[in-house]
C-alpha cells in the first residue's frame, strides 16, 4: 500500500511517498514558489541526491502534476504507475468543531472545510487547493484530510471556552483550538514507546518549539489543554508571532497609531516574537548567537521564550495534577541544546533534572534527563508526515 502524502501551503506543496508495508519513505520533495517568479521543484528520491527543477508553476494543479511527474521519472522516481497509489493523505490546518478525528474527502468535507476558511484565512485555502487539484488530476484515487485542531477536540469546555460573552462561541464558534495536533500526538505516543510505558498512564507536556511554537498537556494520551488558541498567535513568542498578550494592546496600537485590523494582524503575525524583540532575526539560531555577542535585546528575546516555555510546563503540571515526561520536538526543540536546558532549568522542585551530557545532542531521539530524575525529559523528532500517512491507511481500511 502506498500513499502520497501533501502538505500545501499557499505558495508551495510539501510531499512524501510512503510505502506502509513497512512505513517506509520512498521519496520527498517540496514545490516551492507557486505563482511566483523562480519557482522550482526539489525532489529527492530516499538514498539519492536531491534533484531541483525550475519550472513555470502558476497554480496548485501544475504543483500537483510536477510532483506526480517526479515520483515517475525513470531515473530519479519511485513509481512505475499510478496506479501503484493507493490514497492521498492531505494536511489540514483547520477543521473546526467540524471533525475531531481524520475524514474521507468528499463535495460534503470541502464544503465544511470551505466554511473553517474564515477562522484559517491563511492556510484552509491553499490545503483546499491542494485538495481540488489532486482530485482532478487523479479523480479516482481516494482522498483522507487529516486536520492539525483534531487532537485537541479532546480538551474540556472550562479549557476551551473564552471569557467572552458565550454567543459569540455560539455563533461564530470562537474558542480555543489549537494546532500542530498531529505533532503533539505523534510525540506524545512515541514518547511512551520509548519510556516502555502506556501513553494512557502517562502526563506529558509536549514542547513543539519551531518557528511557531506551541505547548500542549497531554494526559492519558489525550490533548487537555493547548497554548495556541483560536488563531495561532498566542501562547510562547515564536519567530514572528506575538504570543500571549493583553487583548486590549490591540485597540490601544489601533487608536495610537490609526491601524487598521489587517495591519495589526501583519504586525501579531509577521512582525512581532523573537524578530520583533531581538530586531536581530526570526531564527532563534542567529539569535543565539547575538546573545553570546552581547546583544541585549537577543537575550532578551532567548529569556522571553525560555521563560514561556517553562511557565506553560508548570501550568500543565498543575493541570496534569503533575508531570511524568516533558517532550522536545520540531526546529527549535530537536536541535536547540541551549533552549532544552535554559528551559529545564530550575524545574528540579517538579523532579525533572537535565543532564548535560546527554543533552548534548541534535535531532535523534533520546532520553536526556539524569538517570535518577523522576521526570523523564525527551528529544523526539516529529514525523507529522507519518501520522497523515497512517490515518490515511486506517481510512482505507474503513472504506474496504
Amino acid at each position: 500500500m502506498k500513499v502520497l502524502v501533501l502538505n500545501c501551503g499557499s505558495s508551495s506543496v510539501k510531499y512524501q511517498l510512503f510505502d506502509m508495508t513497512n512505513e517506509s519513505a520512498s521519496a520527498k520533495g517540496l514545490v516551492e514558489r507557486i505563482g511566483i517568479a523562480g519557482s522550482r521543484i526539489r525532489h529527492n528520491k530516499v538514498g539519492d541526491e536531491p534533484v531541483v527543477k525550475n519550472a513555470e508553476i502558476p497554480n496548485h494543479k501544475v504543483a500537483i502534476k510536477l510532483v506526480l511527474e517526479a515520483l515517475l521519472d525513470n531515473e530519479h522516481g519511485v513509481l512505475d504507475s499510478l496506479d501503484e497509489l493507493t490514497a492521498v493523505g492531505h494536511r489540514v490546518v483547520h477543521a473546526g468543531e467540524k471533525f475531531a478525528c481524520s475524514v474521507h474527502i468528499n463535495k460534503e468535507v470541502i464544503d465544511a472545510l470551505e466554511e473553517c476558511v474564515p477562522l484559517a484565512p491563511l492556510h484552509n485555502p491553499a490545503n483546499l487547493a491542494g485538495i481540488e487539484a489532486m482530485m482532478e488530476v487523479l479523480p479516482e484515487i481516494p482522498q483522507v484530510g487529516v486536520f492539525d485542531t483534531a487532537f485537541h477536540q479532546t480538551m474540556p469546555d472550562y479549557a476551551y471556552i473564552y471569557g467572552v460573552p458565550y454567543h459569540y462561541y455560539e455563533t461564530y464558534k470562537v474558542r480555543r483550538y489549537g494546532f500542530h495536533g498531529t505533532s503533539h500526538f505523534y510525540v506524545s505516543h512515541r514518547a511512551a514507546e520509548i519510556l516502555g510505558k502506556p501513553v494512557e498512564d502517562l502526563r506529558i507536556v509536549t514542547c513543539h518549539m519551531g518557528n511557531g511554537s506551541s505547548i500542549a498537556a497531554v494526559k492519558g494520551g489525550i490533548s487537555i489543554d493547548t497554548s495556541m488558541g483560536f488563531t495561532p498567535v498566542p501562547g510562547v513568542i515564536m519567530g514572528t508571532r506575538a504570543g500571549d498578550l493583553d487583548p486590549q494592546l490591540i485597540t490601544f496600537l489601533q487608536e495610537q497609531d490609526g491601524m487598521d485590523p489587517k495591519a495589526i494582524n501583519h504586525i501579531l503575525n509577521k512582525e512581532s516574537g523573537i524578530l520583533g524583540i531581538s530586531g536581530v532575526s526570526s531564527d532563534l539560531r542567529d539569535v543565539e548567537e547575538a546573545a553570546e555577542s552581547g546583544n541585549k535585546r537577543a537575550l532578551l528575546a532567548e529569556n522571553m521564550l525560555y521563560y514561556g516555555v517553562r511557565k506553560y510546563i508548570g501550568a500543565y503540571a498543575a493541570a496534569m495534577g503533575g508531570i511524568d515526561a516533558i517532550v522536545f520536538t520540531a526546529g527549535i526543540g530537536e536541535n536547540s541544546i541551549t533552549a532544552r536546558a535554559r528551559i529545564c532549568d530550575g524545574l528540579a522542585f517538579l523532579g525533572a533534572v537535565i543532564d548535560p551530557e546527554k543533552n548534548n545532542i541534535r535531532g535523534k531521539e533520546a532520553v536526556i534527563s539524569t538517570d535518577d530524575s523522576s521526570v523523564k525529559i525527551l528529544v523526539v523528532p516529529t514525523n507529522e508526515e507519518l501520522v497523515i500517512a497512517r490515518d490515511t491507511k486506517g481510512k482505507m481500511a474503513e472504506l474496504k
